[in-house]
């Protein structure tokens, strides 16, 4: 929780709601370009919407040009699919929309599970050059949000605010002298904690498949080789130095063991198996309950 005192400025944005603690409140200049840098992530990246940037591969094949933020992106994507021999990919919009997860939140399946296509089969990411060799669903919601995070950071320490407490719906950045603690939302009940973290100077991003469900098992944490949700895990936290690494690599632990990730990544991690069983690494630094 942020620190008594500090002003929130709360928001909705990508669906989900906001809040940008600071000792003084922001000025309207500073949320308005807040807001305006949401609107544009939306609009680059959204499968939801029509005439985001993405939307349009989706009808057909193409080329397009995205900002420069999406270097960081590509690069953490491509890591992350290679370690774990494509079942994290940014193809897997596709697979979600079969499952009945589309823009019209239709929340019936279409058929079976189906795995998408194959990176290197469909698509050239080169840093802000994307070329779709045919129609093709983008969803880089695996880290795109703990990215959007960073960017607000990035707004804040350029504007002279260097304690802030950024919180994207559970992926959070932190920046001050006096560090935060944060509860740790049980997976099956998020009105109950399983714990508590101590946040300070950098993220901390949760990836949970109760987040959204619907129908018999499904979920939103799919395995990019399959298409099927994964029901092995039911939750995970990652703490790393930005919020990007962070959620991608909270999702990450959904698809892959944590030592393969260590070798790669300097990072904590918390994750639950669907018995129930948690699992830290010793750079976790919090307390869980019992």
């Amino acid at each position: 929780m942020p620190h008594p005192g500090w002003s929130t400025f709360s928001f909705e944005g990508i669906g989900t709601q906001w809040e940008i603690s600071t000792p003084d409140s922001l000025v309207p200049a500073v949320r308005r370009e807040v807001l305006e840098t949401v609107a544009a992530y939306d609009k680059t990246w959204s499968r939801f919407r029509p005439d985001s940037l993405v939307s349009g591969l989706s009808r057909g094949p193409g080329i397009i040009t995205l900002p420069e933020h999406a270097v960081a992106l590509q690069k953490l994507y491509s890591v992350l699919y290679r370690l774990s021999d494509g079942a994290m990919t940014p193809l897997i919009g596709s697979s979600l929309e079969r499952l009945g997860y589309d823009a019209g939140y239709a929340l019936v399946p279409s058929g079976n599970p189906l795995a998408p296509p194959r990176w290197e089969d469909v698509l050239d990411w080169t840093g802000t050059d994307l070329a779709a060799k045919e129609p093709v669903v983008l969803d880089v919601g695996a880290a795109g949000k703990g990215q959007l995070v960073d960017l607000l950071g990035e707004i804040l320490l350029a504007t002279d605010h260097t304690d802030f407490l950024v919180d994207g719906s559970g992926d959070m950045l932190h920046a001050g002298s006096d560090p935060v603690t944060v509860a740790l939302e049980h997976p099956y009940n998020p009105r109950q904690a399983i714990g508590t973290v101590e946040l300070n100077n950098s993220a901390l991003c949760a990836s949970a498949s109760n987040r959204r469900t619907w129908g018999d098992g499904l979920h939103h944490v799919l395995d990019g080789t399959t298409g099927e949700p994964i029901h092995t895990t039911v939750a995970t936290w990652a703490m790393a130095a930005s919020a990007l690494v962070a959620d991608g690599l909270a999702t990450a632990l959904f698809m892959l063991e944590p030592a393969r990730l260590e070798e790669e990544f300097d990072f904590s991690w918390l994750s639950v198996s669907s018995s129930g069983v948690a699992a830290f690494s010793t750079g976790f630094e919090g307390r869980l309950f019992t």
